[in-house]
């Protein structure tokens, strides 16, 4: 899908009155820009105010914002109904951009994934880039945990506030969420180092009602509970978002072993056996290695039949 030669429509929202100033001053000064040149046409909140939603599946900017109760994450929504990419957006206007600001978008077209990965995103799955700031470069590699322990324990805090079924996302590390087996998040996170301050873009895509390329959390939710039940894109990420705050704020201040516990409750690898193969004299040689946990630097951890300990890297694609 090309749909570079179609200006891509942003509506820009805030929490309160001072985002909102902000939202007018970004869209009157004609600020944000894209890669490639592509055109951009905004909306500021008042505007948006005075456009009816157009179906049950539009994403409601009012329920989110109702839903959202942070200090600093999430307070400045962009939305698109198409758009290229949300990272980019994020990224190539980072300093334009409060911390914190989030970018949604209905469908993107350049969506994109670890190692240069192409991110399928249709219409029903999740697509959101938000900004965050770090001065400490040794722990920026396991803020990518953090985020996906945020997604799982939203979706849990979803479903028990509205009385669902548990959905049982896992996080297979070092980036992707599974359900039942099954590949249905992702999350992306890139940085830049400027002014002794790391400006960090992170993404997460999330199969939330496209049950193509793989399956989706109401496709599972359907079959547990009936058709009538489902969990809505906006509800999700203002939880998220909710959520990321807190375990943020306890990532930044205890560091990530203030999370480990609840991360190995969550992820899929804990007494896992693993083969790794290694060169020795132009010979690979292959050690079946059971996985214990994380390693300072956010590697995983494991131990031979040797009893050794090694640190396993991820290969790019996996």
């Amino acid at each position: 899908m090309d749909s570079s030669s179609t200006p891509c429509k942003l509506l820009l929202c805030g929490k309160s009155s001072a985002e909102n100033e902000i939202a007018k001053s970004l869209m009157n000064n004609n600020t944000l820009k894209l890669p490639d040149n592509v055109e951009i046409s905004t909306l500021s909140h008042s505007e948006i105010l005075d456009e009816p939603q157009q179906n049950e599946e539009s994403f409601s900017l009012s329920r989110f914002m109702n839903s959202l109760s942070t200090n600093l994450f999430g307070r400045l929504l962009i939305w698109s109904p198409l758009l290229p990419s949300t990272h980019d957006l994020v990224s190539n206007n980072f300093g334009e951009l409060p911390i914190g600001t989030v970018c949604i978008a209905d469908v993107q077209y350049k969506g994109r994934g670890r190692s240069k990965n192409v991110w399928e995103s249709p219409a029903g799955c999740l697509m959101f880039s938000f900004t965050i700031q770090m001065e400490d470069g040794q722990v920026v590699p396991l803020l990518q945990y953090v985020v996906s322990l945020a997604v799982t324990e939203a979706i849990k805090d979803l479903c028990d506030k509205n009385g669902l079924p548990h959905i049982d996302v896992r996080i297979k590390w070092p980036n992707d969420l599974y359900l039942n087996g099954v590949k249905v998040g992702g999350i992306l996170c890139t940085s830049t180092y400027r002014s002794k301050k790391f400006n960090i873009s992170a993404g997460i895509g999330l199969n939330v009602d496209n049950e193509k390329p793989t399956t989706c959390l109401n496709a599972v939710l359907r079959e547990l509970a009936g058709a009538a039940c489902a969990l809505r894109r906006e509800d999700i990420v203002a939880a998220f978002l909710n959520k990321f705050e807190k375990l943020y704020d306890l990532f930044i201040n205890g560091g990530f072993q203030t999370l480990e516990e609840l991360y190995y409750k969550t992820w899929l690898h804990s007494g896992q056996r693993v083969i790794i193969q290694e060169k020795n004299e132009n010979q690979v040689v292959e050690n079946v290695v059971t996985i214990q946990g994380l390693t300072p630097s956010g590697y995983l951890l494991a131990i031979g039949e040797d009893n050794q300990m090694c640190e396993l890297h991820p290969d790019g694609n996996r």
